[in-house]
């Protein structure tokens, strides 16, 4: 379980087709050796896993009822490489705005316009990079992220800076975890682009 915005080939030249990605759907931090999770309502976020070849294997018909006894939220997917790769694009474009110049960034700045549209056009530019790419936009309804006049999007955004999930993320903890995590995908992202024939719009710092 964890974010991949490149593809699976260097795992599976490790451990072959043992493989099982996976996202868990949910996030936290770890603090005094506790893990303090925070779970999203179950209509955003579920936990999702597939075969790298999109069958539903017995491996993961067992999966599946493991989280069904536990009531926890799960999807089954096809395209585990497309819905990784969309997924990193999305944290990309809302988490890189947690560093200013190798600082956290103050919550009044934050909290601004020009934060706001930074995320749009970002999440934009690399949304479109990654359909040039081949791979297809999941979950589909980011599809409408590129429809949207980037006004609409700059409001959303200028409102989920406010709240107190984004306070959260910019404790220095996790902010920083995020930013080293942030710098890897964005690397991964650039080359996986690059191998693909893509120049993306949009280089994050």
């Amino acid at each position: 379980m964890t974010s991949n915005s490149i593809g699976f080939s260097s795992w599976l030249d490790i451990v072959g087709d043992r493989l099982l990605p996976a996202f868990p759907g949910f996030g936290g931090q770890i603090k005094d050796r506790v893990l303090h999770a925070r779970f999203l309502p179950k209509i955003i976020a579920a936990t999702v896993f597939g075969e790298i070849n999109g069958v539903v294997t017995e491996r993961i018909e067992n999966l599946a009822k493991l989280f069904k006894t536990a009531k926890l939220p799960y999807v089954i997917k096809k395209d585990m490489q497309s819905y990784l790769i969309t997924h990193s694009v999305s944290d990309i474009a809302m988490l890189s705005f947690l560093h200013s110049e190798n600082n956290i960034i103050d919550k009044k700045t934050a909290r601004t316009r020009k934060t706001a549209r930074n995320i749009t056009v970002t999440l934009k530019a690399y949304l479109r990079a990654i359909q040039k790419a081949g791979v297809s936009i999941d979950p589909p309804m980011l599809k409408m992220v590129l429809k949207l006049p980037n006004l609409f999007l700059d409001l959303f955004f200028m409102t989920w800076l406010r709240t107190k999930m984004v306070r959260d993320m910019m404790l220095p903890d996790y902010a920083n975890n995020a930013n080293n995590e942030i710098v890897q995908l964005s690397n991964d992202l650039m080359k996986f682009l690059s191998q693909n024939d893509i120049k993306s719009e949009i280089h994050v710092q």
